[in-house]
């Protein structure tokens, strides 16, 4: 088959890897690289992660078995131990923060340890009987811990209600809490290695900008394509004015699809729904920081608009190349100035200092009760013409690079 991917983050790039063997086919990217938001630029002679620090791993051996057969794991890549941490009251301690409750005031901790026993019975209960996010993290940490961390931080990042985003966005994306296993760590201090990315790989160069140039190779790719027209002639599409492709697959933004797979669609649903679906964009500021052994600091406290630190200059000593300081990025959820990031930071360990700065308009997505059903629905209505959605902002989901990987994997058995 002729085949046509419209957008080339690694979902798209890992989509044209999978199929490129027994069809021929074309990448098209709005944008004057390819590289979606994991790609990076090199700034005074650093790497800058311009969108979120974006790391390798996967518990699915299929994904791990894919990818690894790119890539020389040896010879290109690092592994690291996860170091996160929390910058909370002017300290660091430990994440997740309910396994270091011990760094705590008495009070709190014995306000917290009341609740989390109180809670215990819902370590059997489905996270997915919870009526939205909000109730899920009360009932399972407790009023004291929802208003120390949980609510102040996650109303940081998705900028909305708690109580409006479902439960489905959290499958497969984070351990549900145990009440032994909190009270455990506490006791023994024991560090987290649950998660899926407690290590990582990361290359030695380049990070995660290597990782697209390499899956890039050898592919048909078109830059500075803004597919806003799309044509159906006998049972083939024509894409940019080149004619013959069989299958579309849109790793777009479902939001602004070309006219017309918003014909198709509004046939059969209201598109205007689709185009009220939330996201917030993220502002990144590079930055000098002071010798720490973290990868990231997670801040909860509103006395920043700051929520993470991710230190990308701890991921491969090349991040850094000569300077004599480390670097990181400090992320902002939505438009932040630069004037006012560079006063946030003032705020935040590390004596941190400014190299440059990036904003993403849309880089976290936002569900809402009604939008998985609604994310399947068109995907049902565009699959009848042999078009496909793939991806963070087609899907809408919050996916990783594996995931988005695994999603790819997926599809391309399915097509």
């Amino acid at each position: 088959m002729k085949i046509a991917i419209i957008g080339t983050g690694i979902s798209g790039l890992s989509m044209a890897n999978l199929l490129k063997d027994n069809h021929k086919v074309v990448l098209f990217e709005k944008q004057d690289r390819y590289g979606g938001l994991v790609k990076c630029d090199i700034v005074d002679s650093v790497l800058f992660h311009k969108v979120g620090g974006h790391v390798f791993n996967s518990r699915n051996q299929d994904v791990l078995e894919w990818f690894w057969s790119h890539f020389n794991r040896d010879e290109e890549f690092i592994k690291v131990k996860r170091n996160s941490k929390i910058f909370f009251q002017n300290k660091i301690i430990g994440y997740p923060i309910e396994n270091y409750i011990y760094n705590f005031d008495k009070e709190t901790v014995t306000s917290i340890v009341k609740e989390l026993t109180e809670h215990e019975e819902n370590d059997k209960i489905s996270p997915f009987e919870y009526p939205n996010f909000e109730e899920f993290l009360k009932s399972n940490f407790g009023e004291t811990l929802y208003n120390l961390y949980f609510k102040p931080y996650n109303n940081k990042i998705w900028r909305t209600d708690l109580s409006t985003v479902p439960m489905q966005w959290l499958e497969g994306k984070l351990p549900m809490p145990n009440f032994q296993e909190i009270m455990v760590s506490n006791i023994v201090r024991e560090e987290e290695d649950t998660m899926v990315h407690s290590s990582f790989f990361y290359p030695k160069k380049g990070g995660s900008q290597f990782i697209v140039d390499r899956l890039a190779q050898g592919l048909d790719i078109r830059t500075s394509k803004e597919i806003d027209r799309i044509v159906k002639e006998n049972g083939k599409y024509t894409v940019d004015g080149e004619s013959g492709f069989d299958k579309i697959v849109f790793c777009g933004d479902v939001r602004k699809m070309p006219d017309y797979m918003e014909n198709i669609v509004s046939q059969k649903i209201d598109i205007s729904r689709l185009k009220t679906l939330r996201s917030n964009g993220t502002s990144n500021l590079l930055c000098e920081t002071d010798e720490n052994d973290y990868s990231w600091l997670y801040i909860p406290e509103e006395s920043t608009r700051a929520h993470r630190i991710i230190y990308t200059g701890n991921f491969a000593p090349s991040n850094n190349e000569n300077r004599k300081r480390k670097t990181c990025v400090v992320e902002f959820s939505g438009k932040t100035d630069y004037e006012d990031m560079v006063q946030e930071i003032k705020k935040l360990p590390g004596n941190l200092s400014p190299i440059h700065y990036n904003y993403e308009p849309n880089s976290y997505v936002i569900q809402s009760f009604d939008t998985k059903e609604l994310i399947l629905e068109t995907k049902d209505i565009l699959e009848e013409e042999n078009i496909y959605l793939l991806g963070r902002f087609a899907e809408w989901e919050y996916y990783n690079m594996d995931k988005c990987i695994e999603s790819a994997m997926y599809l391309s058995e399915k097509m």
